[in-house]
């Protein structure tokens, strides 16, 4: 099962995909996770990373793509993956299915977390009240929100087009939000 998550920030999908993990026996890859890793593995694509994030740069969507394809050839995505933060706008998105369908592991799902906006500037500020977090504060959340919206949108008609993308009420308990995902995924993998 290779999927990728989908979701703005607060939506759970941190959470959810550590569950996912666990239950379909693949990696859960985060490109955040990863880059730093990359940068503290002292790697060449990390040494790359790491000159553009002193300048102040983003990390190029050919630095992000050599580090997942590199991930991909490792034997634990065998049976799949689960990925979380990327792709975030449309040319990665197509960067990623020309990459997976290149290496023989095109993506089974997109599955969306959908929660309304005030819902999550809600769990936002909890999140920021309990972990003392200043780039939570609801002005900011908005904000981080409509760059998210207006990125994402077009990575959301892209997984539409291709038949891959399944909506999931993010709303409620984990269990239940986690039961969702499978129900919608269940069609492409039989869960056990």
């Amino acid at each position: 099962m290779r999927l990728v998550l989908l979701g703005a920030p607060g939506s759970g999908k941190g959470t959810q995909a550590a569950r996912l993990k666990d239950h379909l026996q693949v990696p859960h890859i985060s490109t955040g996770d990863l880059l730093r890793a990359e940068v503290a593995a002292g790697s060449p694509l990390g040494m790359q990373a790491k000159e553009v994030m002193a300048r102040g740069d983003l990390v190029s969507d050919e630095i992000l793509l050599g580090m997942l394809e590199d991930r991909f050839s490792r034997a634990d995505t065998d049976h799949g993956f689960i990925l979380d933060g990327y792709p975030r706008n449309l040319a990665q998105a197509a960067a990623l299915d020309a990459l997976l369908v290149r290496i023989g592991q095109p993506m089974d799902a997109a599955v969306q977390l959908e929660v309304d906006n005030e819902l999550l500037i809600e769990r936002l500020a909890g999140r920021a009240q309990a972990e003392g977090r200043s780039d939570d504060n609801p002005e900011s959340v908005r904000k981080r929100l409509t760059v998210y919206d207006e990125q994402t949108a077009p990575v959301i008609e892209f997984y539409r087009q291709h038949g891959q993308l399944t909506v999931v009420d993010g709303v409620g308990g984990l269990d239940d939000v986690f039961n969702r995902i499978l129900e919608a995924i269940a069609p492409s993998h039989p869960v056990g």
